[in-house]
C-alpha cells in the first residue's frame, strides 16, 4: 500500500518491537501524571509503584484494574492528575447508575483524539475533498464533538446535522453534496427508509461512506446498510473513558478494528480468573490510555468481551486488531447509542407503589430498530381502572425517559404473569439478531 493510504505512516505501519517501546515510554509518563491525582496517587503510593516500575509492556500487570465503580466513587475529578486550569471540555457518559463517569480534557487530549478520528477517517479514504455530515448526538455525548474535531482535523467540510430529523438529514445530504455520514447502525436503516419515503434514491447522492457504531450489529446488518445506501460501511469502537470515538477503526478490508496502540495498551483477560488470555481467544478488554495529560486511566475494565485477530492485516498497519464486540460480562446493554443498566429502570418503578416487585426488560429488534419494552407487574391491590393504568403507563414512560434518555414501550401485568426465575433475578430478555 503506499504511503498516501496512511495518515501517520511512521506510526500506523511502525515495527512491533518499535511500537512496544513506544508504549513503554509512553506508560512511564502516563504513570508520572497519574500518581499526581487523588486517587492513583494513593492506590499506586501504597504498592510503591512509580513509572521506573515499568521496563517491558508486560510490566503493566503490577498496576491494580480500575473499574467504573472507581470513576464513580471518585466523582468528578478524583482521577485527574493535570492542573484543572489547561483543562478545556469535560465530557460524561450518559445513562448510568448514580454519578457519571467523567472525562476532562486538555488542549493535548482533545488534539490526540482529534487526530485519532482523522487517522480512521483517512485509512477508510475520506480525505480533506470531501464533506462530513454527522448525525450523531452533541452535547456531553462523545460521539458528536468526537468526530466533529476529527473531521474538521482532516480538513474536510463539516455539517453538525445532530441526531434526527431524517428528512433534514437527506436534505442536508442532497443539497451539500455530503460524501461521508456518522450514524448509528439503526439510524442508518432510518435513514434508508425516509429516502424510500421521500422518493429519493441515495445512490444518486454523492455518499460514499458511513461510519457506525455505539452499538451492537451484526455483520448482516452493516451488509444491508451498505445495499439500503449504497456505501461503504466501517465499524469503530469507542467508550467516554477512553475519549470517545477513535479507539479503534476498521481499514478498507473490514476484517477487524485496529486499536491505535500509540494511544493505548490493550489487553484481554478472562473476566473470572483476570488472567491474560491466548491472542485469539475471548475475553474482556482491559485498555489503559497512552496519551492524555490531563486524566489518565490505568488498565480499564471496560466489561466489553471481544478477542484479538491474529495474523498481520494485508492494509499494511501494524496495530492489533480486535473483533467486533460480542458482548459483556456486566447487565449494561446498550440501545440507540445509550448504556442501560437495569437497576436504572428499577429505580423508577419503586417510586411507584401500585406496582410489584417483578418486572422484565425486553430488547427486540422489529422492522430494523430496536425497541425497548418494560413489563411490570402490578400489586393486586390495585384498581384495573382503564384511566388510572393508562395514566400510571404513561408517568413511569416519562420518568424513565428522564433517567434513561430513551423511551421505551411500558405494559402493566397482572400480578404473577411474569416468570419467577430461581436465584438470581432475570432482568433483561434481549432478542436482538446476536452480534456476530
Amino acid at each position: 500500500m503506499m504511503n498516501n493510504e496512511y495518515w501517520q505512516p511512521e506510526l500506523e505501519t511502525m515495527p512491533r518491537e518499535e511500537l512496544k517501546k513506544l508504549q513503554v515510554k509512553k506508560l512511564k509518563d502516563t504513570i508520572n501524571v497519574a500518581l499526581r491525582s487523588p486517587m492513583y496517587g494513593k492506590r499506586l503510593g501504597e504498592l510503591g509503584i512509580t513509572a521506573d516500575s515499568i521496563q517491558t509492556v508486560d510490566d503493566i500487570r503490577k498496576i491494580p484494574f480500575t473499574t467504573k465503580d472507581d470513576l464513580r466513587n471518585n466523582y468528578p475529578f478524583g482521577l485527574v492528575g493535570g492542573d484543572m486550569k489547561d483543562a478545556i471540555r469535560i465530557h460524561s457518559s450518559s445513562g448510568t447508575t448514580g454519578h457519571p463517569t467523567v472525562v476532562a480534557y486538555s488542549r493535548h487530549d482533545i488534539d490526540s483524539w482529534a487526530n485519532m478520528i482523522a487517522r480512521n477517517m483517512y485509512m477508510v479514504g475520506c480525505r480533506d475533498t470531501d464533506v462530513f455530515q454527522n448525525s450523531s448526538g452533541y452535547g456531553m455525548f462523545t460521539g458528536g464533538l468526537g468526530f466533529q474535531y476529527g473531521a474538521e482535523r482532516l480538513g474536510a467540510v463539516t455539517i453538525p446535522a445532530a441526531a434526527g430529523n431524517s428528512k433534514r438529514q437527506i436534505m442536508f445530504i442532497k443539497d451539500f453534496g455530503t460524501t461521508c455520514l456518522h450514524a448509528i447502525p439503526s439510524y442508518a436503516i432510518r435513514l434508508a427508509e425516509v429516502f424510500k419515503e421521500e422518493g429519493v434514491d441515495p445512490r444518486s447522492t454523492k455518499l460514499h461512506t458511513l461510519f457506525i457504531g455505539a452499538e451492537p450489529h451484526t455483520e448482516e446488518q452493516r451488509r444491508r446498510i451498505e445495499r439500503l445506501l449504497g456505501v461503504k460501511a466501517y465499524n469503530s469502537f469507542g467508550m467516554t473513558e477512553m475519549n470517545g470515538p477513535g479507539v479503534a477503526f476498521e481499514c478498507k478490508e473490514q476484517n477487524g478494528m485496529h486499536l491505535w496502540e500509540d494511544n493505548y495498551i490493550l489487553e484481554i483477560i478472562d473476566p473470572d480468573t483476570l488472567e491474560p488470555v491466548p491472542d485469539g481467544e475471548m475475553g474482556e478488554m482491559v485498555l489503559t490510555t497512552l496519551d492524555r495529560t490531563m486524566m489518565p486511566i490505568l488498565r480499564y475494565r471496560t466489561h466489553d468481551l471481544t478477542r484479538i485477530i491474529t495474523g498481520e492485516c494485508p492494509c499494511g498497519r501494524t496495530h492489533r486488531r480486535i473483533d467486533r464486540i460480542k458482548g459483556r460480562t456486566d447487565d449494561m446493554f446498550i440501545i440507540k447509542g445509550v448504556n442501560v443498566f437495569p437497576m436504572q429502570v428499577e429505580k423508577i418503578l419503586v417510586k411507584y407503589p401500585g406496582l410489584g416487585s417483578n418486572y422484565l426488560i425486553s430488547l427486540e429488534t422489529i422492522d430494523d430498530n430496536d425497541i425497548m419494552t418494560v413489563e411490570v407487574e402490578l400489586d393486586d391491590i390495585v384498581s384495573d381502572a382503564y384511566p388510572e393504568l393508562q395514566k400510571m403507563t404513561k408517568d413511569i414512560q416519562r420518568a424513565l425517559k428522564d433517567e434513561i434518555l430513551l423511551t421505551p414501550r411500558v405494559k402493566l401485568v397482572k400480578k404473577g404473569s411474569l416468570p419467577v426465575s430461581e436465584g438470581k433475578a432475570v432482568r433483561v430478555k434481549d432478542t436482538r439478531p446476536s452480534r456476530q
